[in-house]
This record gives C-alpha cells, structure tokens and sequence, in this order.
C-alpha cells in the first residue's frame, strides 16, 4: 500500500498552519454561538447596539450585588474588564467590544463583572473565559433595569480625573479620539442611535422584535409608502446581529440628532400598528418585503 504523501500537510507553525486553525478555530466558535445571547433583558437593545456599532459610551450596571461596576463600549487595549479608583472609591468597568470573546457575549459578559466585582484597583482582564462555572449575565444584573447611557465625544474617559498618563497611553487616546464618529442615542424611543458618518448620517434602530415578524412589519409599512422618517431621510436597508433586526435609515447630516426624535417616534407607531396586523401579505406587501430581504445583511 502506497504512503499518504505529506507533500501538502501544513507545517507546525507555518502562516497556512496558522490560518487553518485560525478558520477551524471560528467555525469552531460560530457552531456553538447563541442566537439572541441578552434575550429577557430590559437592556438587550442597547447591550447590542453598545457592542456592535456605537463608539464610545458608559452605563451604570445594575449588579445585584451592589458593586459599582461600568459597561462600557471598549475599554484601553479592548480588555474584558478593569478596575480603578475613582474619588476614594473602587469602580470596575467590564467591556463589550473585546478582542478575545466566546461563542456567547453575555457569558463574557457575566463573567467579566464577576471579576471587576472582586478585582483590586488597577487590575484588568484581558478575557473573560466563561466556562461552566460562570455565573449568567440574568444572575448578576437586574433584568428588568433599563441602562442609563452616558454618549462620550472621546475617549479622555479612558484615563482617571487627575491622573497624569504616560506618553504611550496619552497617544493610544489622541489616536482612538481621532477616528471616532459623532454618535447619539434618541429621546423618547429605546435604542434608536444617530450617527455622523461624515457625507450623510445615519439612524441605526436596534429592534426588539422578532426578526420575521418585524421584517412583515416593515414590508406593510414599506408597501404603504411610509418606510421612512420624513424629508431629508431614506430606508438603507438592515441588518441583523444578535437575533435582532436592525433597520438603518440614511439622514441629511445638517440636521441635529434631536430633530429626528419626533419623526421616529411616528414610525414606531407605524411599526406597533403594522405589528398588530394579522392575516397574509397582500402582494404588494409581499414584493415590498422581498425587496427588503434583498438589502438586509447578517453581521454575526
């Protein structure tokens, strides 16, 4: 019996090595990804939208155990969580843009605010690694708690009140100040956020609906010619991250955030009313959603 060839067997340690366990290691971690991982939380929306797209941004968390700990957007070095003194007293911030993750983002979630609740100050973690020990994020924080959200224009929140930073800490700030876009979340709707991409902006709306049957929603009102939010605004498309269907909006960037506050609140009642339709699509509604599902992406 002739010998397998290794002639084209990867060497240890060689870039094609390297980039096969690198693709084994994501389809590894897509198969055992969860879905919707913030589902039954009061603050699944804004969890998403803090995670996926919103720059800089900080919420108290409401810990059950009564420890100061801090969501925020992505920490220095996009660590899992830190911890540091602040006016006499000890804060832990966990973070939810992170270089190192899990299939589940509430796992590392969970297990990130465990740590920053008995870190010492000055400590951080580079990775939560929930294993079955972990406890869930539901356990942890009040489900039932909306986040109060704090938009940052930079990142100085980054280095402590008082404190002198190092020149190389001081140059990862000014860098990551740099590329940031202006951002901001409406009043008066739940995880609806404004963003200034520069020649236009954009209005990104975490939706807490079921996909399919807020994509029926949005083809009725779509079909009806009411899929937008006034002069000056135009449906891009959606995306869906997280179990959740995001709509995004192109907006005429002269505008200030807060002047879409009214016209996207009268599409959350076009959406509410649609939602409460039953029955089959019409066929116009049925080529508006097809339509729809033509410009909708899937980001994890």
């Amino acid at each position: 019996m002739a010998k397998k060839s290794k002639r084209n067997s990867p060497k240890p340690g060689s870039n094609r090595a390297e980039k096969i366990a690198e693709r084994k290691a994501a389809l590894e971690q897509a198969s055992t990804a969860i879905t919707r991982p913030f589902e039954g939380l009061e603050a699944e929306c804004d969890l998403v939208a803090l995670r996926e797209f919103v720059p800089s941004a900080t919420a108290p968390l409401p810990v059950t155990s009564g420890e100061s700990i801090v969501v925020a957007t992505v920490l220095p070095g996009a660590v899992a969580a830190l911890t540091r003194e602040e006016n006499g007293a000890r804060i832990g911030y966990v973070g939810v843009q992170v270089q190192v993750q899990s299939g589940d983002p509430a796992a590392d979630l969970g297990a990130a605010i465990a740590w920053a609740s008995a870190a010492n100050a000055g400590e951080s973690l580079a990775a939560a690694g929930p294993d079955e020990t972990s406890p869930r994020l539901a356990d942890v924080i009040d489900a039932t708690a909306a986040l109060d959200i704090t938009v940052h224009s930079d990142f100085n929140w980054w280095i402590p009140e008082g404190v002198e930073p190092a020149a190389d800490v001081a140059a990862t700030v000014t860098q990551a100040n740099a590329a940031i876009m202006p951002s901001a979340r409406l009043d008066g709707v739940s995880a609806a956020w404004w963003v200034d991409a520069g020649d236009k902006a954009h209005l990104r709306w975490v939706r807490p609906e079921d996909e399919d049957e807020l994509m029926l929603a949005l083809a009725r009102v779509h079909a009806a010619g009411n899929l937008n939010l006034g002069e000056g605004s135009r449906f891009a498309g959606s995306f869906r991250t997280h179990g959740l269907l995001v709509p995004v909006f192109d907006l005429d960037p002269e505008r200030h955030p807060s002047e879409w506050n009214s016209a996207t609140a009268q599409l959350g009642e076009r959406l509410a009313d649609a939602l409460a339709v039953e029955g089959p699509l019409t066929s116009d509604e049925r080529r508006a959603r097809d339509g729809l599902r033509g410009r909708q992406v899937t980001l994890r």
